[in-house]
């Protein structure tokens, strides 16, 4: 609960990835242990990232949520939790506070896509367990459909689409990062890795996308900043 009496939405603290963090630290991430390393304010948590584990599609396969109210509102922090059929764990304090800068530029991340067969289950079950109201639904075409939570400063994107059945539960896709200068790390990371710019959805930035052969394992793509007012 906060000073002003407003009940805060629960935010993402990180992500558990099941694929080695040496590609990442190739791109001159900084790691402060040998299975964790912060994007700005959000965590990656590298988990099972053994030889057996690397041979599979690596995938986010869980969350932790960070919420400061959960005693206040009489919830223990638990480590057994699921949104929609994502392994999730409450904490009450961030593990990723004052991270470095990176030579990427990182700023922060805009935002988490989660994917599901059914949009409203979803969305309800983040709302349930984070107090993030959706925002809106948006109809992208050919029967994808999309809705937005606001959990502090990282959106979550769900993304419903007609190729997924609607029994399927939710799972974490990737994620959109936030730089300094789109321009310049795009030239520095060169076309090997990452792909030309183009316009994002969001009006006045543009994005750029990392490739498969980078081995992150998950989608991960590059935004500008948001355009001044």
């Amino acid at each position: 609960m906060s000073d002003s009496g407003v009940d805060e939405p629960a935010v993402i603290g990180d992500l558990w990835v099941s694929s080695p963090i040496e590609p990442w630290l190739n791109l001159g991430f900084s790691a402060s242990s040998d299975s964790f390393l912060c994007l700005a304010d959000l965590g990656l948590r590298f988990v099972n990232s053994s030889s057996e584990t690397e041979q599979s599609s690596p995938v986010i396969v869980g969350w932790t949520l960070v919420d400061p109210g959960s005693h206040d509102h009489g919830r223990e922090v638990d480590n057994r939790l699921s949104v929609d059929g994502i392994p999730t764990t409450v904490v009450t304090v961030p593990t990723c506070v004052n991270p470095p800068m990176t030579r990427l530029g990182v700023t922060g991340v805009d935002h988490v896509v989660v994917m599901t067969g059914n949009l409203e289950r979803t969305c309800d079950a983040i709302t349930t367990l984070t107090r993030a109201p959706l925002k809106r639904i948006r109809d992208a075409g050919g029967g994808v459909r999309q809705g937005f939570h606001r959990c502090g400063r990282v959106i979550i994107e769900v993304v419903e689409r007609p190729d997924i059945d609607s029994e399927t539960p939710a799972s974490i896709w990737g994620l959109v990062l936030t730089v300094e200068n789109l321009d310049e790390v795009v030239s520095w990371l060169g076309p090997d890795v990452i792909s030309v710019k183009r316009p994002a959805v969001q009006k006045g930035r543009e994005i750029a996308t990392f490739k498969r052969e980078t081995g992150l394992g998950i989608a991960v793509a590059l935004m500008s900043p948001e355009p001044a007012r």
